[in-house]
């Protein structure tokens, strides 16, 4: 067993295949070396963040592997990072993980499905009202991402679009029409 976390083991394979500058740096300011440093510090940074996000989505089991899959992800594709954005790429990233996670269609047994939702997850406890259950499960599997995303990641803005891939005037329209729905939603419950 490594010391080490397992999503750490990407580094050891990785400055031998050459960092380079970062797409799109500021004319005549040179971009920031996406190297093994760089790597490591957006792993201690963001990895329990985006552990959470997978977690949220695919279910505890599976989050290990996926967020270091995630993380993988991000060390091949160091240079497409954008620098200040790294946060909002890695949950773009995991959804596309989480996505292709789902396509396999693998079954999980009733016994491996806990009992208990992580304690350490704030944003899990908050679900447990049937309510909210009933009015989030009515919603598009799109409005549902946007109000997590806002409410459990803390994203807007700038931060909110790139998640979407979509431009800001989009990410701003899309979390206002699902938080439209998402009243209409428990209006409809509470009548």
């Amino acid at each position: 067993m490594p010391s080490h976390p397992p999503h750490l083991d990407v580094v050891a394979d990785g400055p031998g295949r050459g960092a380079g500058p970062a797409a799109g740096p500021a004319a005549g300011v040179p971009a920031p070396a996406h190297d093994a440093a760089w790597y490591e510090a957006l792993v201690r940074e963001h990895a329990t963040a985006v552990h959470r996000y997978v977690a949220r989505r695919a279910g505890g089991g599976e989050a290990e592997d996926l967020t270091a899959d995630v993380l993988t992800v991000a060390w091949r594709r160091r240079d497409d990072v954008p620098d200040g954005a790294e946060l909002p790429w890695l949950y773009r990233t995991a959804a596309f993980v989480v996505a292709n996670h789902r396509r396999k269609g693998r079954p999980v047994p009733v016994a491996d499905v806990p009992d208990t939702p992580d304690a350490d997850d704030p944003a899990l406890l908050a679900v447990r009202d049937e309510t909210v259950r009933t009015v989030l499960a009515g919603l598009s599997p799109r409005d549902r991402e946007v109000l997590l995303l806002h409410a459990w990641e803390g994203l807007t803005g700038e931060a909110l679009a790139t998640v979407l891939g979509t431009g800001r005037g989009g990410a701003d329209a899309a979390l206002s029409r699902a938080r439209s729905r998402l009243r209409a939603a428990f209006a409809a419950v509470d009548a």
